[in-house]
Parts: structure tokens; C-alpha cells; sequence
């Protein structure tokens, strides 16, 4: 898809008369404001002390980009292709689960302006709505599912069938939640939406869970019980990759050597993230695994990035880096706190914006060329 420049694009900002924030910063400082607290800090907190969070967006001011000019750039196109198929732009939504919190419908409306934009939805595990649900809701559109590993195998596999049922195009499995994260700020509100039961739908609609269940077990528990998989090791992996046609990403990958296992495995693709800094404290920034990983893997291995995304810049600086697309999290949760549906669309239109701008100003004009751009770390 060629998106050519968009000169009314700033002016038109400042004379609509819509209050939605430009700029990640403002945007957040909105959804504080609108939000309770508890739920605020829920979306916004990282693990720990949050040193993991605050890396990740560090991580992005430690890269500088080397533009380049004279290169005619009139015309930008901003579409990717992966595993053969073309989506608009080169971002994703990310999967966060639990969204009722913020809205009575989140589901349908981000998966709304998913399909409208032709970028993968991906859909979390613990949602409001089913996979069923949503595929009859919205079934237009690229979707994937993201896949928390269930203690009990058959029900990660009924999942897995019924999203490829569903007609959803990959499966996203985490990797890096064994076990919820040491997350102070939910223990000091007191707070857990997955208790409310925000995120049940698709666990409560599964055959092989309600199967599962044991007389007068409360879904609830059940659920927590099942996300609880410590014992998840490579073999299982390699199981899934027979048990489904489906491409395999893996996400959670920090380490070449898990991305080289990856491949082993038959894992058809990675995303080099660490859960938005909300699992592990102290670990590495995504932005700085992502070279090594890139180099690891090869060329042409499907590598998606997420962790610490917030501007049009930032998504340059990670396909420069290596990544084939970017997965956007908190940003749209706090575009949907705010105007729903309509919240979630003006966020994307401005991250397109921020993207084709950036595009032009370094001098690329397409995606191979913003791969192609020097970066220069200031450590």
C-alpha cells in the first residue's frame, strides 16, 4: 500500500476541534486522569522496581538515525509482507487481555480498526470475547491468536483448533509466563482483573477447560490454575508445530540461543519481547536483544519486535534494527479508555502519520529502505 504525503496532515490537527491528544505523553496523562487508579496503574506499572520499563523506552534514546536525502521520496510505501501475505503498514496489535477495564466492548472495537486498516489483530488468550465471538463479530480483517500455555496441554490445543477453525491466520504462543510477574503495584491496589473475570470468555466456552473442571471448581480458579505452566519446555513446542498447519511465533524470545532453539523447533517465527517490562525486572530492554537475535536467526526469519514502542520514530529505529514489524500495547489501551472505538482509530492514524513522516524525512521510501538506514548508538 503506497501512502503518499500527507501535507494538510499537521494543520488539520490543530484546527479539528476533537481534544484527542497528540503525542504518547499526553495521551497517557488523559487516561490517568479518566482512569481509577487501580486500573490505571495496572495498565501502566512493569514488574518490580520497573527498572525493565523504564530501559525499554531508554533503550530507544540511546539510537540515533543517519537520514538520508535526495532520494526521491513523494511517495512512501509503508506495507509489509509476511509469510507471503501484504498487511498496510508495519505495525501490529500487540495481545493484552483483561481490556473490559477500560471499556464495556474492547474487544470488537480494536478488532474493528484492525480490519479496517488491514494490520493483524492479535488476539490474547484472556479477552472479554471469544475467539468465536470475535471472528462472527468482525470477520473481516487479519487476526492471530496469542496462546498462554494451559497446565493442561488438550486445552491449549482445543484453543489452537479453534482459532485455526475460526479462520485466524497465526499463533502467537508467550513464552514468557510460566508464572505471573512479582507486580507490586497490583498488590498495593489490591487489584486483578483476571479475578473479576475480564479475560474468561474463551477458557469458559472451551470444551477441553469445561471438560476439566472439577465438581463445584469456580472457573475462575481454574483459569489462574491453568496459566500457572512452569513445566512448558521445548518438546511441547515442537508438539504444537505437528498439531497445527497455522504458522508458530514465539514471544518472549530475549536470548540468540532460545532463538536458534526456536528455529529447531519448527517455530516459524519470533518476537523479541519481554512483556512490556510487566514480567521479569532487571532483564534486558527488547530494543537491545534485537540485533543480535536479527543476526542470529537470518535475513529472511520473520522477527516482529515489541516492548517500549510509543511514536511513528521508534517503529523506524526497530525495523532498522532488524524487525519486519512492530506490536503496539499500552498506547492503544489508553485511546481506548478514552474514546473507545473512535480513541483507538485516531491513535493508529497518527502513529501511520508519525511513520510516513519519519519515512520521508530519513529518506526512505519504502520498508526495504528503512531496513536499510544507519542507526548510531550512543551507549
Amino acid at each position: 500500500m503506497s501512502t503518499p504525503k500527507q501535507e494538510g496532515s499537521f494543520l488539520e490537527h490543530i484546527t479539528i476541534q476533537d481534544s484527542f491528544p497528540i503525542g504518547t505523553a499526553s495521551l497517557e496523562e488523559a487516561a490517568r486522569n479518566t482512569l481509577p487508579e487501580e486500573v490505571f496503574s495496572h495498565v501502566h506499572s512493569g514488574a518490580g522496581g520497573q527498572e525493565t520499563l523504564r530501559k525499554n523506552r531508554k533503550a530507544f534514546e540511546k539510537y540515533s538515525i543517519v537520514p538520508r536525502f535526495l532520494n526521491n521520496v513523494s511517495i512512501v510505501d509503508t506495507s509489509i509482507r509476511i509469510f507471503g501475505k501484504e498487511y498496510a503498514y508495519p505495525f501490529m496489535v500487540a495481545p493484552i487481555g483483561h481490556l473490559k477495564m477500560v471499556h464495556e466492548e474492547p474487544d470488537y472495537a480494536v478488532a474493528n480498526v484492525a480490519a479496517s486498516m488491514n494490520i493483524p489483530y492479535i488476539q490474547s488468550t484472556v479477552t472479554a470475547r471469544s475467539i468465536e465471538e470475535i471472528s462472527e463479530a468482525v470477520p473481516k480483517g487479519p487476526k492471530w491468536f496469542q496462546l498462554y500455555w494451559s497446565s493442561n496441554a488438550a486445552i491449549s490445543y482445543s484453543m489452537v483448533d479453534r482459532a485455526e477453525k475460526a479462520g485466524y491466520e497465526a499463533i502467537v504462543v508467550t513464552v514468557d509466563t510460566v508464572m505471573l510477574g512479582w507486580r507490586e503495584e497490583d498488590m498495593r491496589h489490591r487489584y486483578s482483573p483476571l479475578k473479576k473475570g475480564y479475560g474468561k470468555a474463551n477458557y469458559v466456552q472451551d470444551p477441553a477447560f469445561q471438560k476439566g473442571l472439577k465438581d463445584g471448581q469456580d472457573a475462575i480458579d481454574s483459569i489462574i490454575e491453568n496459566l500457572h505452566h512452569p513445566h512448558l519446555v521445548w518438546d511441547n513446542l515442537a508438539e504444537l508445530r505437528q498439531h497445527t498447519k497455522l504458522p508458530i511465533f514465539l514471544k518472549g524470545i530475549l536470548h540468540p540461543e532460545d532463538a536458534k532453539q526456536a528455529i529447531k523447533s519448527g517455530m516459524d517465527g519470533i518476537i523479541v519481547s519481554n512483556h512490556g517490562g510487566r514480567q521479569m525486572d532487571g532483564i534486558i530492554p527488547s530494543l537491545e536483544a534485537l540485533p543480535s537475535i536479527r543476526e542470529t536467526v537470518g535475513r529472511d526469519f520473520p522477527l516482529l519486535f515489541d516492548s517500549g514502542i510509543r511514536r511513528g520514530v521508534d517503529v523506524i529505529k526497530a525495523l532498522a534494527l532488524g524487525a519486519d514489524a512492530v506490536l503496539l500495547g499500552r498506547p492503544y489501551v489508553y485511546a481506548l479508555a478514552l474514546q473507545g472505538e473512535a480513541g483507538v482509530q485516531k491513535l493508529f492514524a497518527n502513529l501511520v502519520q508519525e511513520i510516513s513522516v519519519s519515512m520521508t524525512l530519513s529518506g526512505a521510501k519504502n520498508i526495504q529502505e528503512v531496513k536499510q538506514l544507519t542507526l548510531k548508538n550512543s551507549k
